[in-house]
């Protein structure tokens, strides 16, 4: 187990965990030799325990280890301790594409082309070393902090491919090529078909298939046809429409048939958006007779020879010798890619025939040089046997004899010990014969008793001494005798189960929806029937859940255009009438509620209803007020018949009332108002007494008039609400 501060290899000191995967635990570490960090990606224990899959997976990441390239995240290193199974690779600060564009909903067509050709470039140098990635998607492509983009797990998909072992099945269904979801043969168009779907998921922000199972997403990828980018965002530009349709055709042939073609039309897609220039190939044109160019006969000499290459290390891929494994791959890569990457190459018809002359001249003087050596050893042999039949006569033997030259030059014929290979696996024991250097042949024949793959017998016995370079002929078992498969398609699961499961099979249940088909009924197998398949095989029943539901999208906080259409593309009927309702939580023309829970499932056609947001209620208020005149309290002063000045202001500085009266009370009726309250504001006015004086000199009285003064008092008054 895997703690923190340990340390692997003697040189990687485990820092932090930094992520985790379907078959994998991701460590960031620091290499001690070189003093750098690293990642380092950890082998979950239910796969570690699988030899054979740990055999393929050091393989393959021993492969991967041989491409170095700035789109590619690099594998550094390859181990194991204690059996923890590891890879060392470059450690990348930065997010998945899956994540970047989630955050960013989708991609502007420019930024998504960008991406695509960066990724494009590390795809095609994997395939220049002739390393297929099988599971191209955004998980899987990393964008480090300063905008490098990489491509990650080269290699490891293959070997958990061909152990049946899948990681994330869910989110790689959505990318996998058609050829794949048949499991028939892929190789270098299928990452061109994960690509295009990758482009489609930039540009869109959504995977052209979706399904409830892996099932019915894999027979989308199938049978339906991709659709159209544009349908889904109109502004993206004809020319990247065209690159990705390409890309993801049905058929391997009508795709791009090198990365090479793919990064040219996405670069001139940026330099030329709008302009048709990219080439839907049709192999039934291609298919005519025509000459074949000196160009073209060249390729195909070139593709036997890697052929030719490939098929003779092919039985050395299963061998637990990964170091011998590498370095004969690697020659083998580099061989085949000086070949094809030299460029000045020019295929000359000439110099071949002359070529094939000078070939001929040289195989007839050889084979005249063989058969005078041949008459010259064997017809010394020849008078040497004679003379055996003579009487012996001893005599000290000349050393200027020919005869007895040639015949104390002649080798012995090498001799080895026959191997075990009864009860063994035809792999272990072909290896075993190749060994010692024996040849082998095998034939199979069916047995109920001994595990296909196994040796049931050798037609030469264990020790026997043998020539070096015999073949033995080795019989293993083909399994137990073939069964023929019933059909059970319509009938009901338990039925079904209960047949299969009495004649021996196992039975797995996959479930897909059928507008023909009720639910619960079986609607297809695999094996088919009438098929001969050993007892015990796993027979595969795809169980109908009758019509297809569909997916209901979140329509909430979605303004009401993008609402309407996001239900109309999940197959959804909008509601006739549209309610506009005030909401605190949406903005105003944001969709506030909508009929169906966000990934419930419901019949196709189903009507949602939905409701738009005016945004936040206002609450008004009314004033039904009646304005009784001054108190003692507020204006000692004033008297009854006094003419008084009202204002009525309400608290946001709206002036309701402004008027004079001398009658009370005083109506006072307003609504719709915004404010909770207001203020009244009373003004009156009142004149003193005036006053008499008597000048002490004259004797005069003089009397002063009364003065006018200006009384106000206000009163607090409160709304109630509408």
């Amino acid at each position: 187990m895997v703690k923190i501060g340990m340390m692997i290899g003697d040189r990687y000191e485990i820092l932090e965990k930094i992520g985790t995967g379907g078959m994998s635990d991701v460590y960031k570490a620091k290499c001690h030799k070189l003093n750098r960090f690293v990642a380092i990606k950890v082998l979950k224990q239910e796969f570690s325990e699988n030899a054979n899959f740990v055999s393929k997976f050091r393989t393959e990441a021993q492969a991967a280890a041989g491409l170095m390239h700035p789109n590619i995240v690099n594998v550094y290193d390859v181990g194991e301790e204690d059996g923890i199974y590891y890879i060392v690779m470059e450690l990348v600060e930065g997010i998945t594409l899956k994540k970047y564009i989630e955050k960013k909903a989708r991609l502007s067509f420019k930024e998504a082309v960008s991406i695509a050709i960066q990724v494009s470039m590390g795809i095609e140098a994997a395939h220049n070393n002739h390393i297929i990635h099988r599971d191209i998607k955004p998980q899987n492509i990393i964008i480090s902090k300063d905008g490098k983009v990489k491509v990650t797990d080269f290699g490891i998909a293959k070997a958990a491919t061909s152990n049946t072992i899948t990681s994330n099945v869910m989110g790689s269904v959505h990318y996998t090529s058609p050829e794949q979801a048949r499991g028939g043969y892929s190789d270098e168009k299928s990452d061109i078909y994960s690509l295009g779907i990758t482009i489609f998921e930039m540009l869109t922000g959504r995977v052209p298939f979706n399904g409830e199972t892996t099932v019915a997403i894999a027979i989308k990828h199938i049978q339906e046809e991709l659709p159209s980018p544009k349908e889904f965002v109109p502004e993206i530009p004809n020319s990247v429409e065209g690159i990705v349709l390409k890309c993801c055709q049905k058929s391997p042939d009508r795709r791009y048939q090198s990365m090479q073609e793919v990064i040219a039309d996405l670069k001139q897609s940026l330099m030329n958006p709008d302009d048709d220039f990219v080439v839907q190939n049709d192999p039934d044109m291609n298919g005519g007779t025509r000459k074949i160019s000196d160009n073209e006969r060249e390729q195909i000499k070139r593709r036997t020879v890697y052929q030719e290459n490939y098929e003779n290390n092919r039985e050395y891929e299963e061998r637990e010798e990964p170091i011998r494994l590498r370095a004969d791959t690697e020659a083998m890569y580099e061989n085949e890619s000086s070949v094809e990457d030299d460029d000045e190459y020019d295929y000359n018809p000439k110099m071949e025939r002359v070529t094939t002359y000078l070939a001929l001249i040289g195989g007839v003087v050889f084979c005249v040089v063989a058969i005078v050596l041949a008459v010259k050893v064997f017809g010394g042999r020849e008078e040497g046997d004679a003379a055996s039949d003579s009487p012996v006569i001893t005599s000290p033997p000349s050393t200027e004899s020919p005869d007895n030259s040639s015949a104390s030059s002649e080798e012995k014929v090498k001799k080895v010990a026959m191997p075990k290979v009864v009860g063994r696996t035809v792999e272990e024991a072909r290896n075993a014969l190749t060994d010692v250097g024996l040849k082998s042949e095998v034939a199979y024949e069916e047995s109920d008793e001994i595990r296909a793959g196994e040796v049931i017998s050798a037609d030469v016995e264990e020790g026997a001494e043998i020539e070096e370079g015999t073949t033995v002929k080795l019989t293993a078992s083909a399994g137990p005798q073939g069964v023929s498969v019933p059909s059970v398609v319509g009938m009901d699961y338990d039925g079904a189960n209960a047949r299969l499961t009495q004649l021996g099979f196992a039975v797995t249940k996959v479930e897909g929806y059928s507008d023909e088909v009720d639910a619960g009924i079986v609607m297809a197998q695999v094996p088919s029937e009438d098929t001969d398949v050993a007892k015990g095989t796993n027979i595969t029943v795809t169980v109908s859940l009758g019509k297809e539901k569909v997916w209901v999208p979140k329509l909430l906080g979605y303004s009401e255009q993008d609402g309407i259409a996001a239900a109309l593309e999940a197959g959804l009927q909008v509601g006739e009438e549209i309610a506009y309702v005030y909401s605190d939580e949406y903005t105003e023309g944001q969709i506030c509620y909508q009929s169906y829970s966000t990934g419930s499932y419901v019949d196709p056609g189903t009507v949602i209803d939905i409701k738009v947001s005016k945004g936040p209620e206002i609450q008004t208020y009314k004033c039904n007020a009646s304005i009784l005149a001054p108190t003692p309290e507020e204006a000692p002063d004033y008297a009854a018949g006094m003419e008084v000045s009202i204002r009525l202001t309400a608290d946001d500085g709206q002036i309701l009332l402004d008027t004079s009266t001398s009658s009370f009370p005083q109506a006072a009726n307003y609504y719709g108002l915004t404010s909770a309250g207001g203020t009244i504001t009373m003004t009156y006015y009142v004149t003193t007494e005036g006053t008499t004086t008597t000048d002490p000199e004259t004797g005069e009285t003089i009397t002063a008039p009364g003065e006018t003064q200006e009384r106000s008092f206000s009163r607090r008054i409160d709304f109630s609400p509408e």
